[in-house]
């Protein structure tokens, strides 16, 4: 429940009295006298959905609701007035959603000293190939304030939200890359870990760098669960780790990818960072405008001209938006499409009688080189075998399928893994 107090002149105050008795609101009503014009505190508890409604209802009485109005939280109220909203919708109010966005947003100090804290976990979970301190990297990220202060300024068209909610993530991920590339070279170079490690062949590491479908429907349930979560007064803490989830491991990688000087495993991880940030504020603004938020004076019959001017921010934001998801999702299209391809190619070839022993346990295609017409590919191809048996010409023969699926030479790594005769 809300408890909403609210400062009435004299004037207005039978208009808005008749208001809140004709939705049969209870209220109490205490004569303000601090000034000069007689005026009046009303109070009253209304449930999240009712207060836009009713307040919007109440400023069509001429009352200035801007000038003095506070929405509180009531634990309790009798009566509970729960039949106060009429369009009944499961959503708390404009002003309420801008607060609570800007509520989870930190301090710049802890917001940036944070992102560096979770950049480095993340960073030695990658390399560890451990799941759950990749998970506990997420937990401590702050990323999900910035990123639903972006989301909400664009659906309100708020030139201050937007702004700041796009320097934040901005410069939020680029502090995480420094820190997790800077934190790359030391761990490197210092003999923490052996020189010679591979860090492509590194589990962890191997799924942020090749952007697929399933990396897209990640950064898309995260917007749009950031913002189910951000305006329907439910927890949103859960949601701050699905939307860190598609981000910070994501940035990671790309640092380990600078300090190990491997553009491919920076540019496959950079593409998957950019489509999650795309996804998660572009799903965020579209879930918020289909749960009933507007701009401030928003009229659908507005004309086009008139309406891109008068709000600007939320066009340009909503273009640049789309901009980018179209950039890298073409790029996620076309490694979908390679790795439909390619799965497909691996799955006949294996099909062949002399491969009949083998188990196919995982088809990998990632990023292996960048030239300037073209993206090359790298595939590694994990199978199980009898332990007696070498199986010689199974690269050749995943290398042709493989060329011919995808009409372009690509490099194809086999890793066996020896089963013992009693599997």
């Amino acid at each position: 429940m809300r408890l909403i107090h609210i400062r009435v002149p004299d004037a207005v105050l039978n208009s808005v009295c008749g208001v809140l008795d004709d939705r049969d609101i209870s209220y109490v009503q205490t004569k303000e006298t601090s000034d000069d014009e007689a005026a009046w505190l009303l109070q009253f508890p209304l449930p999240p959905e009712a207060v836009d409604e009713v307040l919007d209802d109440l400023k069509a009485t001429g009352l200035d609701a801007d000038r003095y109005t506070v929405v509180g939280n009531a634990e309790t109220a009798r009566p509970d007035q729960s039949n106060s909203a009429r369009r009944h919708e499961d959503r708390i109010s404009h002003d309420e959603l801008r607060g609570r966005a800007v509520g989870m947003n930190p301090g710049q100090g802890t917001y940036y000293g944070m992102t560096v804290l979770s950049a480095i976990v993340a960073t030695a979970g990658l390399l560890l190939d451990s799941p759950a301190i990749v998970v506990g990297s997420m937990v401590i990220a702050p990323q999900v304030g910035s990123a639903l202060i972006a989301s909400v300024g664009t659906t309100l068209s708020d030139r201050r939200l937007i702004v700041d909610g796009v320097r934040d993530q901005l410069l939020g991920l680029a502090v995480a890359i420094g820190s997790a590339a800077l934190f790359g070279l030391f761990i490197r170079y210092s003999g923490f870990v052996p020189g010679q490690l591979r860090v492509t062949t590194v589990q962890q590491i191997a799924q942020r760098i090749s952007p697929g479908f399933l990396s897209l429907v990640v950064g898309l349930c995260a917007g749009a669960a950031g913002a189910f979560g951000l305006a329907t007064a439910l927890p949103v803490s859960l949601v701050g780790v699905m939307i860190a989830a598609a981000l910070i491991p994501a940035a990671a990688a790309i640092g380990v990818g600078i300090a190990w000087g491997l553009p491919a495993v920076a540019l496959g991880a950079g593409i998957l960072l950019l489509v999650n940030v795309a996804s998660i504020n572009l799903t965020g603004v579209l879930v918020l405008w289909g749960l009933g938020f507007r701009p401030l004076n928003w009229a659908a019959d507005r004309p086009p001209s008139e309406t891109v001017r008068t709000y600007a921010p939320t066009v340009v934001a909503v273009l640049t938006l789309l901009v980018a998801f179209a950039g890298a999702g073409t790029v996620t299209a076309q490694q979908m499409q390679v790795e439909t391809s390619v799965n497909n190619a691996v799955t006949e070839a294996l099909s062949n009688e002399s491969y009949e022993r083998l188990r196919l346990q995982s088809v990998q295609t990632r990023f292996g080189g960048v030239s300037v017409y073209r993206l090359d590919r790298v595939v590694t191809v994990t199978v199980s075998r009898p332990a007696d048996r070498p199986y010689p010409a199974l690269v050749s023969d995943l290398e042709r399928a493989v060329g011919r699926s995808i009409a372009d030479d690509t490099t194809v790594e086999v890793t066996f893994e020896d089963r013992h005769p009693t599997e």
